[in-house]
């Protein structure tokens, strides 16, 4: 297979869905009840942010991924759609209103995840912190799972998060080594998986995305894996990009569904705990599942 250089994809018009991406954008009492309470308690949640598909499936099955932090992201990754620009200041009672949320939805679990703020000294780890223990007050009973940044490499920050002992600690590597410069220039391949291994050796179970279809090759796809798995990591998700906008990296292909088959039966050989694999999935999709 021919690699596919980024400039070029950037210049690629946009394909047509395959059929396996037809999504039902249903509304129901459930979606409506999350909506409603998101919007009552000035909540974000990646769903909206980062255009995910599953929404509609997601939602009306009672589950959501709290975004935290707020809605602006200081990094610029060419295929997120979050926005990029000067963050606001940090709201102290969001942690509160976040607990709020999971207690009146009667959550089992809740996914957590942030924008980046390079420019907070822990990179906003407190915040996770606090999100946690006041998620645990009102609701001991619902499991957490955190989708942490890289906080640059900050071992001390990385603590703040693992000494409130969430029951999955989650960083998305998202690419593989090669295009890792060219798509998340302000992160590095190699400070992700170490913040994983240092996560292992703090006693957490440990959980990584990889995003297929962005110019990669199914081997250095593999490598991914292996370097995973080299650092322990436990529970791993594969999935389809999809161009947010147009303004934003094309899809050098599309993977069949076989394919993602294939992959997570490989997955499970190296060793990981759980492998969720096929074109709609996303960091969170049946995080609920993957609790053991």
């Amino acid at each position: 297979m021919r690699l596919i250089p980024v400039d070029e994809l950037r210049t690629a018009h946009r394909p047509r869905l395959p059929a396996w991406f037809k999504v039902r954008a249903t509304t129901g009492p459930d979606y409506l009840d999350i909506k409603q309470t998101m919007d009552r308690l000035r909540l974000h949640t990646i769903c909206e942010e980062a255009r995910c598909p599953n929404r509609w499936e997601c939602w009306n099955a009672r589950t959501a991924t709290f975004l935290i932090l707020g809605e602006i992201c200081t990094r610029r990754c060419h295929y997120c759609s979050v926005e990029t620009g000067r963050p606001k200041a940090v709201d102290p009672d969001e942690p509160r209103r976040v607990a709020e949320a999971v207690q009146a939805l009667g959550l089992r679990h809740a996914v957590i995840t942030s924008v980046n703020r390079d420019e907070l000294d822990d990179g906003g780890a407190a915040t996770f912190a606090a999100t946690i223990r006041e998620v645990r007050r009102l609701s001991p009973a619902c499991t957490i799972e955190v989708l942490i940044p890289d906080f640059e490499g900050d071992e001390a920050a990385l603590r703040i998060v693992c000494r409130e002992q969430p029951e999955i600690l989650n960083h998305n590597i998202e690419t593989v080594r090669r295009l890792f410069p060219s798509l998340r220039p302000q992160g590095k391949y190699q400070r992700s998986l170490a913040l994983l291994h240092s996560a292992k050796r703090e006693g957490m179970t440990t959980k990584s995305g990889l995003i297929v279809g962005m110019g990669e090759t199914l081997d250095e796809a593999r490598e991914v894996m292996r370097d995973l798995r080299a650092v322990e990591c436990d529970i791993l998700t594969i999935g389809q990009y999809l161009q947010p906008t147009k303004a934003h990296l094309p899809v050098a292909r599309f993977y069949d569904p076989s394919e993602f088959a294939v992959l997570k039966e490989e997955g499970i050989a190296m060793g990981f705990h759980h492998v969720e694999s096929g074109p709609l999935v996303r960091s969170s999709y049946h995080a609920e599942q993957q609790i053991s």
